[in-house]
């Protein structure tokens, strides 16, 4: 029965596939006693044989997708499953206390749980209790005969269908055989969402339903243009899909044409166009969708990707690698943007009422300055090999600005002094995203280089409505005068002292957004790679004094988001 799902268009395109349920399943069981010890034991060494062949694929796949380091966790969990003290003592509750396999493997594990993260002063031990936690599931999943979803093993053109995808999830799909995604929840600002759009892998989020909704094997169509999915097409429906995707291609080849073209406006105004990446390997989308620049690297995934604190030799060897493949274009690294809903296992962060406003980016920074002093480190080498550009993000103050940038001279100083070659023109700026430092950002731009404008934070912080939250989704508004008088006063502040404005939140790639954002004088506008032809093509056919116009009545007539969206149809009819 052909059934419709209502999203958000989170990356473009279109694709249709079975779906792979990304689901975890239930694993709850009921301890019963047993009359054969023997025979519950050999349930339990199956289940273990099956769990390890299992890792050694995943390990295998892991290597050849992501690298040898990154499949290490899984060297970690074969090792777990090939303790003979562990296994020895669930095989000895079953035979003493004749209870069922499931039973003696959560009590045993349990154990070995608490024990690890009790260890308080030694944090590699009490990483060790999510590696058991991990394998403890695997092996329980055998024995209960249900599947534990294994995203590195796909092995067949899939739409994968989950509640939501963590950046763990995404950093095992293969492209070749993941073709479109679908969550029950997020939004186009969503970890998944953004990811997605590296991936160049259509997307619809927020669909409410779709883990419900959809069955495995089930054939779905993901509209990533309009927001939509189908689950179990017609004939002429996937015909018709076929033809959207068809044309989509079509107009990607047109868009494609401008690759190499500057980005200039209908009057000849020019911008700059840049990429948001989060890791090394994504310099090569940026450049072969025509990127000027990378304005956003978020360096956290460096971070998150590790088991343990990058080295500087290692972050190094990443920002060199991203500023050489740019080749003499520029490169802004933020500086790591951990808290919020980013956080490391390995570098525990207090518990929060609300992390989203507590210690998390330039505040974990400036009280951590072990970690910032080593990341700056690494930064300053690698800006000797290209045109590097650094920034700090969540800057509340004038003082919190000045004290990263002392600390950034300092380690300057230290490198020169030890002849370690470092640029002698990095820009220095910081991200715009707390509604306190755009209204001095007069202030601010006296001290830093340039500003970027982060949308994504800085419209939940104005609207004090988290983006994750379904509920007060509808906050979310890009184009509300209040947001547009935020950025106009930001890009104002800079120009005035002679300085850029960047901005590098999804705003900066939104067709209704772009118009606005030329008339208000943005400089560089940064966003997923994918979006940047398709930005540039528009940019061709707007004027900018036209559009400059339509930014002031904006800002200054306009009541509502609705009225904005009107005006800009208008103008850009």
């Amino acid at each position: 029965m052909t059934k419709m799902l209502k999203g958000i268009a989170a990356s473009d395109g279109i694709a249709a596939a079975k779906a792979y349920m990304l689901v975890q399943p239930d694993l709850s069981f009921s301890e019963t006693s047993i009359s054969d010890p023997e025979a519950e034991i050999k349930r339990l060494d199956d289940a273990v044989a099956a769990s390890k062949s299992e890792l050694e694929a995943i390990k295998q796949k892991a290597t050849q997708n992501l690298g040898a380091e990154e499949a290490e966790v899984f060297e970690a969990h074969l090792t777990i499953l090939a303790d003979p003290e562990m296994i020895g003592q669930i095989e000895n509750q079953i035979k003493n206390e004749k209870v069922n396999a499931e039973a003696a493997l959560k009590s045993v594990t349990d154990m070995f749980i608490s024990m690890f993260e009790g260890m308080t002063d030694n944090a590699y031990m009490q990483e060790r209790a999510g590696d058991i936690r991990d394998v403890t599931k695997r092996v329980m999943s055998h024995l209960l005969g249900v599947t534990l979803p294994n995203p590195a093993l796909i092995d067949e053109e899939v739409v994968i269908v989950a509640h939501d995808l963590t950046p763990s999830d995404t950093a095992q799909l293969d492209r070749n055989f993941v073709k479109g995604f679908i969550t029950d929840i997020g939004g186009r600002t969503s970890h998944s969402a953004i990811m997605s759009r590296t991936l160049e892998i259509p997307a619809v989020v927020g669909s409410g339903s779709a883990t419900t909704e959809i069955k495995e094997g089930d054939m779905v169509i993901i509209d990533g243009i309009a927001g939509d999915a189908v689950i179990d097409p017609t004939a002429d429906q996937l015909a018709e899909y076929e033809q959207k995707a068809a044309d989509f291609k079509a107009q990607k080849a047109e868009w494609q044409q401008l690759k190499d073209a500057r980005s200039v406006s209908k009057d000849g105004k020019q911008v700059i166009l840049g990429a948001n990446i989060g890791t090394p390997k994504d310099v090569t989308g940026a450049v072969d969708n025509g990127a000027e620049a990378v304005g956003l690297f978020r360096s956290e995934f460096l971070y998150m990707d590790a088991s343990e604190l990058p080295t500087e030799e290692e972050q190094f060897k990443a920002y060199k690698e991203a500023v050489e493949g740019m080749d003499g274009k520029q490169v802004v690294v933020r500086t790591m943007d951990i808290g919020g809903d980013k956080d490391l296992p390995y570098l525990p962060l207090p518990e929060e009422e609300n992390p989203f406003l507590g210690y998390r980016a330039i505040r974990i920074s400036l009280d951590r300055q072990d970690i910032f002093r080593t990341q700056l480190r690494a930064l300053l080498r690698a800006s000797h090999y290209g045109r590097l550009a650094i920034m700090f993000p969540m800057i509340a103050t004038v003082k919190e600005f000045k004290d990263a940038k002392a600390i950034f001279e300092e380690e300057k100083a230290k490198l020169v002094k030890e002849g370690i070659p470092v640029s002698d023109d990095i820009e220095v700026g910081m991200m715009m995203e707390i509604p306190a430092a755009a209204m001095i950002a007069d202030k601010l731009a006296k001290y830093a280089d340039f500003f970027s404008i982060g949308t994504n934070d800085l419209i939940q912080y104005s609207m004090a409505a988290d983006r994750g939250n379904e509920r007060v989704s509808y906050l979310y508004q890009p184009y509300n005068p209040s947001i547009l008088r935020l950025i106009k006063n930001i890009i104002d502040a800079s120009h005035k002292e002679g300085k850029w404005t960047g901005m590098c939140g999804e705003m900066a790639g939104d067709q209704v957004a772009v118009p606005l954002l030329l008339g208000l004088g943005l400089d560089e506008f940064s966003m997923s790679a994918t979006s940047i032809l398709k930005t540039r093509s528009l940019l061709k056919k707007l004027d900018s004094v036209k559009m400059q116009e339509l930014a002031q009545k904006a800002v200054e007539d306009c009541e509502t988001t609705e009225e904005v969206e009107a005006l800009v149809a208008e103008y850009t009819k």
